[in-house]
């Protein structure tokens, strides 16, 4: 209700119910997955986790929206969400934690205000 309207991701991969991937996912744009993944995500757009998928990964993307069960290390840039369906165990990097009534979350959150990890970014320069 009190969540900014955007404009959505065109879905540039997807992995379905039923499939199974092993390995390293690199995209841009937004991915879809519903189906059971493990390894390693990396990406400039948005992660989705459907309901029943089961994803075991360390994960660095701008955004993560979880309806299903996650296992790992995530760094998000800019949001991080778990639905009423959704768990995560694991550690998170983020600048806004969004966690619905009834979703699950067991781990640690760090969350760091974009500005401010800029702003150290150009001292070290």
């Amino acid at each position: 209700m009190w969540e900014k309207k955007k404009e959505a991701e065109e879905i540039k991969a997807f992995l379905g119910q039923g499939a199974e991937f092993i390995g390293k996912l690199i995209f841009s744009g937004s991915v879809r997955i519903d189906g059971n993944f493990q390894g390693e995500i990396f990406g400039q757009g948005s992660l989705v986790v459907g309901e029943g998928a089961l994803v075991k990964a360390d994960i660095a993307v701008k955004s993560v929206y979880i309806s299903g069960d996650v296992q790992g290390n995530i760094e998000v840039k800019e949001k991080f969400s778990i639905h009423p369906t959704g768990k995560f165990l694991g550690d998170v990097h983020t600048p806004v934690f969004i966690m619905e009534e009834g979703a699950f979350f067991d781990g640690r959150s760090h969350m760091v205000d974009v500005a401010e990890k800029e702003k150290d970014v150009h001292q070290a320069d």
